[in-house]
């Protein structure tokens, strides 16, 4: 049996070392915006957990609790990504279910997430194996 664990990420080492799997999911950021960004982020409830398998990264989320009027208590995904050499092997799957259990316990009612509309064998996880609602779209639009 593999050696399997899930831990929060809290020091800028832990986060530099996430930098290479996030990088696959946020192709833009370079590693001193991710952390510029990241400092920031976590200091408005945003936090990161890694699941590693023998002390090698595999698949890691990012997410705060927010509360609002449609998902009442939830937590929110931002981020979300497997390793590109490792997906469809259950890693996403294992961290996506600790971080269920992670917020039940933290007393939230919904997990909430967003995901590209190009990103359709992302979305065939989150509703036929996760078991996902799809009930909303999403804007933007950038300010100048």
């Amino acid at each position: 049996m593999a050696d399997i664990r899930i831990q929060e990420l809290r020091t800028e080492t832990q986060w530099i070392d996430a930098f290479s799997l996030m990088s696959q999911l946020r192709t833009e950021l370079n590693v001193d915006e991710y952390l510029k960004l990241l400092k920031k982020m976590t200091s408005e409830g945003y936090q990161l957990f890694a699941l590693y398998e023998e002390n090698q990264m595999k698949s890691l989320i990012g997410l705060t609790i927010r509360t609002n009027f449609y998902n009442k208590s939830h937590a929110y995904i931002y981020d979300f990504v497997s390793d590109q050499n490792e997906r469809s092997k259950g890693y996403g799957q294992q961290l996506l279910l600790y971080i269920h259990q992670w917020a039940k316990e933290q007393g939230v009612e919904y997990i909430a997430l967003e995901s590209g509309i190009q990103r359709t064998e992302a979305h065939r996880f989150y509703e036929e194996k996760m078991e996902y609602d799809k009930w909303c779209y999403s804007f933007r639009k950038k300010l100048n």
